[in-house]
């Protein structure tokens, strides 16, 4: 079906010249004289776009875009505006204009407008049905975020979950590599069967040996029976390596030799044992420099990652620090029996500004032992770790500084230049970031002077 766009204008003849261009190019055109009008209109359908002047009589654009983005949030509407009041225009689009036009119409602009314009829209429709479909059929378990670089680890994990691909998890210490893994399993065809883990740098080698392949009666002193290895215990579900990296080269071959083949010998055992058994490794160290200083063997990591996913550090997500917080805050709360209505914004700015080097997992313990040290129904600053108080004084620090006495548009303009940091420079997801237009960002970047 053609896309309905709701053409609102106060000039009548100008109102049929675009209601005639549209209607040519196939749209189903509706028109309304004024804001008020078009409020009522849009209350009674679903349009794909809203075209209105900015100027008119009884309520103008600004107003009336305000309400229709109460009425129909995901309804795009592109002001059009006489070139002198390009100001208003864009404080529109602060408001949540989608885009906008100036006057004299240039017919061809407004075409390839419209067609940008439905466009996204549509990508955007088609973004939250599949979210949806993601929602209910996967199961990300206490992973959490909303940042750019979150939802791309979430897309990636949905495809990769139902495959029986062999999957290599990279990313710093307590950034939640075994939550990934966990996610993989259970939302994998595997997930009614075992999920088995063996921390590689918790056992020596002839112990991680014994662990994972089990031996046989009599295979050294003590071994008064046969016993099975995790590689067994994980038949036909998975086994997740953590630590891959720490892993001697004896012990990287024979796990080599299960992958290729799915057969291995127990530790003082004659007899082949056969599994089917989907392997997730996990390694905090860089392997290509492993490789090349002869301590990684390469045929491994070439078939451990088939697929890699690179978990972020909670430095490039600050986005989700904050929903992080907030959750460890109610977990903790809970568990300690305590009564925390929720983060005082000094003891946020705080958090917001550290560099966590510990990434999830330092965040994790920073709130429990902050709900611990409370006092009253507010997390506050004096309840953080001294290291963060530290950090609060120091002009270094990186992030928007929140305290009293500075001007709304200069902690803005900070905000959206560490933002544009944060994301590599990449405009679009810089943007979507800050719950902004890209036009308004390029507005915003051109008064601050940045090309």
């Amino acid at each position: 079906m053609k896309a309905k766009i709701l053409v609102v204008d106060d000039d009548a003849s100008h109102r049929t010249m675009l209601s005639a261009v549209l209607s040519a190019e196939g749209y189903q055109v509706q028109e309304a004289d004024d804001g008020d009008t078009a409020c009522r209109a849009v209350e009674r359908t679903l349009f794909d776009m809203v075209l209105m002047d900015m100027r008119m009589k009884r309520m103008n654009g600004d107003a009336a875009q305000k309400k229709m983005a109460a009425i129909s949030p995901g309804t795009p509407v592109v002001i059009m505006t006489a070139y002198g009041s390009v100001r208003s225009a864009v404080e529109a689009l602060k408001a949540g204009a989608h885009n906008y036009l100036t006057k004299p119409i240039d017919i061809d602009e407004l075409k390839i407008l419209v067609v940008k314009t439905l466009h996204h829209r549509k990508l955007e429709e088609e973004n939250r049905n599949l979210k949806e479909r993601l929602d209910a059929r996967f199961d990300f378990g206490d992973i959490i975020g909303r940042s750019p670089s979150m939802r791309e680890l979430f897309d990636t994990l949905a495809l990769v979950a139902p495959s029986e691909a062999t999957v290599l998890i990279l990313g710093e210490s307590g950034t939640g590599k075994e939550l990934v893994a966990n996610a993989i399993h259970h939302n994998s065809p595997r997930k009614e069967r075992p999920f088995v883990k063996v921390n590689c740098a918790a056992l020596p080698e002839t112990l991680l040996e014994n662990e994972l392949f089990g031996h046989e009666k009599g295979a050294f002193t003590g071994a008064t029976g046969p016993t099975k290895g995790r590689f067994q215990m994980a038949d036909r579900g998975t086994l997740f390596l953590d630590e891959i990296a720490e892993m001697a080269p004896a012990t990287q071959a024979k796990i080599l030799r299960v992958l290729q083949e799915k057969e291995f010998e127990p530790v003082g055992g004659a007899h082949t044992v056969r599994v089917d058994t989907r392997i997730i490794s996990a390694t905090n160290r860089n392997l290509d420099a492993e490789i090349a200083a002869g301590r990684f063997r390469e045929d491994l990591y070439y078939r451990l990652n088939v697929v890699t996913i690179n978990v972020p550090p909670l430095r490039n997500r600050s986005a989700d620090l904050s929903l992080l917080a907030d959750y460890f805050l109610d977990r903790f709360a809970k568990k300690n029996h305590r009564s925390l209505k929720g983060i005082h914004p000094r003891a946020m700015d705080l958090l917001l500004r550290h560099a966590w080097p510990g990434n999830v997992r330092e965040l994790e313990n920073v709130i429990e032992r902050a709900v611990i040290m409370a006092r009253g129904d507010m997390l506050k600053p004096e309840h953080l770790p001294d290291t963060l108080q530290d950090h609060h004084d120091d002009e270094a620090a990186k992030g928007p500084v929140l305290a009293s006495g500075r001007s709304l548009k200069e902690v803005e303009r900070e905000m959206i230049l560490k933002t544009l940091e944060d994301m590599g420079g990449n405009r679009t997801r810089t943007a979507e970031m800050l719950g902004i237009s890209r036009r308004t960002l390029q507005l915003k970047l051109k008064e601050y002077g940045v090309n």
